[in-house]
């Protein structure tokens, strides 16, 4: 059994057409798989119905393990294991650990942070990306259909991205 999809993968050369072309695709019907740009394009994540991501909950929860962690190695070094008045100060002097929390907060949180994004964008080093054309890089904007999840006949599909302003319209197996 095979692993490989048939895609329709329509070309758009502005982004304004894009986005008119997205609004007009997703309301025919026509489940999107993904759309590819060399460039960022404001208002594509609305447009194509993206939700806001959970990566900042995620960066929160890190961080708070971060200063968790920082409180509680500092207390326990300064209190518990080798409890030591210097320079007049008590066992648990917290204004001092402010620099080191504040650092490890930030460390945790941006390590987190990264991980995560690696873990759930399945980017990883041994992966092989779909390329389903190599203009994306230079000044192309590609739409591509997942012929498999959509129910609309691949003809259908194809006016109605040549309709939306695609200038080319082509099927690519991946």
């Amino acid at each position: 059994m095979s692993d490989k999809s048939n895609y329709i993968v329509g070309v758009f050369d502005d982004e304004d057409i894009l986005l008119k072309g997205i609004k007009q695709v997703r309301e025919g019907g026509v489940k999107i798989h993904e759309v590819y740009s060399p460039f960022p394009v404001h208002g594509i994540d609305d447009v194509l119905g993206y939700k806001r991501s959970n990566l900042s909950v995620v960066a929160f929860l890190f961080g708070l393990l971060g200063t968790t962690l920082a409180l509680t190695m500092q207390i326990g070094m300064m209190t518990v294991d080798w409890p030591m008045i210097i320079g007049g100060k008590d066992y648990l002097p917290v204004p001092s650990f402010i620099p080191v929390t504040f650092e490890l907060t930030v460390l945790l949180a941006s390590f987190g942070m990264v991980g995560t994004f690696l873990i759930i964008s399945n980017l990883k080093p041994w992966g092989k990306p779909k390329l389903f054309d190599k203009r994306i890089t230079d000044d192309k904007h590609i739409m591509a259909i997942d012929l498999g999840k959509n129910k609309i006949e691949e003809s259908a599909i194809n006016k109605l991205l040549k309709d939306s302003g695609a200038s080319e319209v082509n099927l690519k197996t991946l």
